[in-house]
């Protein structure tokens, strides 16, 4: 049996207005856009992918099933810019058949600069999704899917994890498939799901490429090449950002007609053959085959599978550097506004924009970037960090 693990990807991140070296205030974040930008893709992509996996769900009755991760700041803004999209969230919760993963409440880089901040970030996000949708997670997912060994390891010494998600690397897996339930070296206890990065992107990326030989991908086809894992495999791990559905892969493109029809094609390819289940479920069905031993830090993006994209140039480590330099007077200082605008800054996007690779990698480092180029990002990025700085070397009154 091949079961299909659907795990999206949900964030949007606090984007920074233009700050000069003149201004002086501490209002860093661009309001009016990131609220325009929340409601176009709710509109586009939220809503109308969020309804109709609601539909699957009751129309198959629970068993299509999928998995969230959704960031403390995609949450937020859905709060207070379209709450709709947040009710229809809880709406799915109360079916059942979603689980929600944990990760870093502000989408950071926190694992490579600071422990504390990571677990205080982890622990702030598994108290927003108990209390949203009424899940404690068991499951994590790093940001941009980050990971090595010693991620694992601190995984596991949190308490009350059973898995980690991971990208299916092509050079850590070698001969091997990612259709299969893996364990690190260390990290008892530990399960690893391997993103199955092909029949991901075929979804995510090559959809609407109509240069593409597969092209079209119909859901009679996809269910065909998942069923075709049997034999070499038992889960077809599809973990694509959310936004695939009507905002990357425009709703002409017929991305909800696939979705829609998926289920029914992967239950009829062969009766009894196949099935959905969510990453807590898949790790419990099935026993590692074998370790997946990552000493060097992987990600999903690009053809490296590194970190280049967030930590590529100068730029982007200076950045790093100077931020968390500020951790430990930020968080004496008491100020909690200080803290919530310091931790927005963590947010990976910020330094992905700094990002020099678009002529190796494509308009994937492009998208809802607000800058004209890294340099500009740069810029405009230690601006905010002088003011930032500023206030957080004020000595308490």
């Amino acid at each position: 049996m091949a079961s299909i693990c659907f795990y999206f990807q949900v964030h949007q991140p606090y984007r920074l207005r233009r700050y000069s070296v003149f201004d002086s205030g501490s209002n860093y974040f661009d309001d009016a856009r990131n609220k325009q930008i929340l409601e176009r893709v709710a509109h586009k992509c939220y809503l109308p992918t969020t309804r109709l996996i609601l539909d699957l769900v009751k129309k198959h009755e629970g068993r299509f099933k999928v998995a969230y991760s959704l960031t403390g700041c995609v949450l937020e803004q859905m709060r207070d810019y379209a709450p709709e999209v947040l009710k229809v969230f809880q709406e799915l919760a109360a079916t059942g058949c979603v689980e929600f993963l944990s990760e870093t409440y502000y989408h950071s880089l926190a694992f490579l600069y600071s422990r504390d901040e990571f677990k205080a970030q982890i622990q702030l996000h598994a108290a927003l999704i108990k209390d949203l949708f009424g899940q404690t997670p068991t499951v994590f997912r790093n940001t941009e899917l980050i990971y090595n060994n010693e991620l694992a390891h601190y995984v596991a010494s949190l308490g009350g994890y059973k898995g980690v998600i991971a990208e299916g690397a092509d050079h850590i897996l070698a001969f091997r498939s990612p259709n299969y339930v893996y364990e690190p070296p260390t990290a008892n206890g530990i399960r690893l799901l391997l993103k199955n990065y092909r029949l991901s992107d075929d979804i995510a990326f090559r959809f609407s490429n109509r240069s593409w030989p597969d092209w079209p991908l119909t859901a009679d086809k996809f269910a065909r090449w998942v069923h075709q894992i049997n034999g070499d495999g038992f889960l077809c791990n599809l973990f694509v950002d959310y936004e695939t559905f009507g905002e990357h892969q425009w709703v002409e493109t017929g991305i909800f007609e696939f979705l829609k029809a998926l289920p029914d094609e992967v239950f009829k390819v062969q009766p009894g053959a196949n099935d959905f289940v969510t990453p807590s479920e898949a790790i419990e069905k099935h026993e590692p085959v074998g370790e997946y031993d990552v000493p060097h830090m992987i990600s999903w993006a690009d053809t490296e599978r590194d970190l280049s994209a967030w930590l590529g140039n100068a730029m982007q480590s200076n950045a790093l550097h100077e931020l968390y330099k500020l951790e430990q007077l930020v968080k004496e200082s008491g100020d909690e506004e200080l803290l919530r605008d310091w931790r927005r800054l963590t947010t990976s996007d910020h330094y992905y924009y700094m990002c020099t690779k678009y002529f190796a990698d494509g308009d994937v480092h492009k998208y809802f970037n607000p800058y004209e180029s890294p340099y500009d990002s740069y810029i405009n990025f230690m601006n905010v960090m002088d003011n930032l700085r500023t206030r957080a070397d004020r000595k308490p009154v």
